[in-house]
């Protein structure tokens, strides 16, 4: 994580009415992940208390800090496009895995011509597909 990102972290919480905490700040260090994690993940990995990293979560969210991605009924967390580039996931059901879409461009592009079609102007998007990974779907061959 650069620098800039937590300069624009800090940023964010300052023009939005809120105090720069010590415990902020180990919560978003603890989002710092190449993939995305559970409230229970996050929690496992520090020495936050799990009433803190809920309400920080759940401020974070309105803050556009952090997103979630949906892998059936439960979710993830991952730092939004804000902190990291904007990408795409195939969610397992089976394993709870999630892989991220390499293939930026063409989803892009069908986003693209999708809103223009219908005269929509997006603003935010999200794409996942839920499926069961190789190693699952073997398994239930």
């Amino acid at each position: 994580m650069s620098a800039d990102n937590i300069k624009q972290f800090r940023q964010t919480l300052i023009d939005n009415n809120h105090h720069v905490t010590a415990v902020r700040q180990a919560i978003f260090a603890l989002l710092i992940s190449p993939e995305p994690q559970s409230i229970g993940e996050i929690i496992a990995k520090g020495s936050v208390d799990r009433v803190s990293v809920y309400r920080n979560i759940e401020l974070f969210e309105k803050l556009d800090i952090v997103h979630r991605i949906y892998v059936g009924w439960k979710y993830k967390l991952e730092l939004s496009d804000k902190y990291i580039a904007h990408h795409h996931h195939l969610s397992c059901l089976s394993c709870g895995r999630i892989i991220d879409i390499e293939d930026e461009e063409h989803i892009d592009h069908f986003i693209t011509e999708i809103s223009l079609k219908f005269g929509f102007e997006p603003r935010h998007h999200q794409f996942e597909i839920d499926g069961y990974c190789r190693d699952c779907a073997a398994r239930a061959k």
